[in-house]
Formats: C-alpha cells, structure tokens, sequence
C-alpha cells in the first residue's frame, strides 16, 4: 500500500490515494500506522476519495481509530496534494467531507501550492447541534469544573466539536492531565476538542489544542476557527477582521465574517512517501483496538 505524508502546520496525516488503491478497515488502519514505533507514525489517516457531490471527497480517521468529521489542516493538504499529484488543474476545488462540501482555494507559484484558502461553512453555535448538554441554547463563556478548577467555557462546532477557554499562556498549562477529561467531560457526550486561549491582542491569539481521539497535537483547523469564532463571540476580536493564530506548528489566519461563515488560510507540506508491506498491515490489524 502506498502512502504519502502530509503536515498542515505541524498536523501530520498519512494520505492515501483510493484513485489508484482501495483500502479495507481504515479506522484499525489508522490506530496501526499513527502509532509512532511500530508504524509511520501520525495524528491518524486520511482517505483521498472519489465523490459524486463535489471533486474529491476526504475520510479522516484519528489515532484512536474513531472517524473525525472534519478537518482543516487536512483539507488544505488534500488541495495541495490534489493540485500537485495531477488529479485536477482547478483552483478553485470543492471537497466533500462528514461535515458537508468545503470550498477551497489554491494559492499557486511556479506550479507549486504555497497556501490554501479553506471556505469552512458557517459555525454551529447552538447546544444541541455542537452537541453539549445543556438547556442553553448557546454555551458562551460558562462554568465548567474540570479536576477542581472552574474554566469559563465557550462551545463552537465547525463540523468538530470545541470547548474554548481563554487564558494567560497556554504554554504553562498541564495539558496531558486536564485534556483527557475535557474530552471526556459528561458536558459532551460525543467528546469534544479542547482549546486553550492566550489573546495577544484584537487580532492575534496564541493557542494550544487537545485533540479528540489523538491528544495534544501541533495545530488543529477547526480549532482554530472555533477560537477566533469564540473570540470575537467573547469581544476580544471583531467580524471581518483577519485574526492570526498562533500555533505549536505554526500560524493560520482566520476571518469570522458577519453573515456566520469562517475563511481559514495557511499552509500545507509535503513530508515523505513510501509503501507499507501488505502481511504487515493485515497482522497489525488483527490486534488493532479502536475506539468507535
């Protein structure tokens, strides 16, 4: 089976082409090559598809074997590696994901993608729909006891469920001990991606991120865009304005426009390729442990 991979600012996938190659029990697939002794090693796998609703369609599966619904760092890979490998000369591409059709821009120089303009839909703000448990109908800047502390709580859904909380530096926090039950707080009952806030300034925030299924990871999309959402929602930022967000692998730019749309803007990488031995994956799979 061949493979290429990809990073979004520090958010390494594996990529597979099923243009070319089918792939049987992604989600064993994914928890046997991210683990980083005995695989490739990765935040999980993403799928290169065939769609009949837009140009390509993505799966993404974390390093637990559980499917994401979205991605965004993942999304602009894709529209580097799409443009790239040949399989379209568009620009202008659509991509099919759990989370419905994104549209993405490819930004071009010399015949190679510098950066990606992700259009990411408009962000889900209500309880029911992110999904949180909780008669309000917006969870804004709210209460939640985590391990003894009390963390004031903004919820936002861009496809991928978020908790934002705004801090002083996130880079002084116990991420590995207080991550785990976030995602797993009784708030969320489909687990949720947690994120953590320093505003800089109106236009700049600085972020660190614990993912659903895969941990602390370098950078997320959609986490991002949950923050600059949660930001302007909590008064730090503004509508309309380009927010930068720095992250552990890198920076993104983020718009939160005034009609509810988020435009996400950065860049993707190319890291390796390679092959994988078909007796290995069948063996791994077998002992494979995902979380559904």
């Amino acid at each position: 089976m061949k493979f290429t991979k990809m990073h979004g600012i520090g958010n390494d996938y594996i990529y597979i082409n099923c243009f070319n190659q089918q792939v049987t029990e992604p989600e064993k697939l994914s928890v046997v090559l991210s683990d980083v002794r005995k695989g490739i090693g990765s935040d999980g796998l993403v799928l290169i598809m065939p769609s009949d609703k837009a140009d390509f369609r993505m799966r993404i599966f974390n390093a637990d074997g559980s499917e994401a619904m979205m991605c965004g760092n993942a999304t602009r890979c894709i529209g580097k590696y799409v443009y790239e490998k040949g399989l379209t000369r568009k620009t202008d591409i659509s991509l099919e994901t759990n989370s419905g059709i994104k549209q993405l821009r490819l930004f071009t120089e010399n015949d190679i993608v510098t950066l990606v303009q992700v259009d990411m839909g408009k962000a889900i703000l209500f309880t029911k729909d992110i999904p949180v448990n909780s008669d309000l109908d917006r969870f804004i800047s709210q209460p939640v006891e985590v391990c003894g502390e009390v963390y004031s709580v903004t919820c936002v859904s861009m496809g991928n469920p978020h908790a934002v909380i705004f801090t002083g530096d996130p880079d002084c926090l116990d991420l590995e001990k207080i991550g785990p039950h976030f995602e797993n707080h009784k708030l969320f009952p489909a687990r949720i991606n947690t994120e953590f806030i320093q505003v800089i300034d109106s236009k700049t925030l600085k972020m660190r991120v614990w993912e659903r299924g895969s941990g602390e990871t370098f950078a997320c999309g959609t986490g991002a865009c949950a923050s600059a959402v949660a930001a302007v929602l909590n008064g730090f930022c503004s509508n309309d304005e380009e927010i930068l967000i720095h992250l552990r692998g890198g920076d993104l730019r983020i718009t939160y426009k005034s009609d509810g749309t988020v435009i996400m803007t950065g860049p993707a990488a190319f890291i390796c390729e390679g092959s994988v031995d078909d007796d290995y994956i069948e063996n791994a799979k077998e002992n494979a442990i995902c979380r559904s």
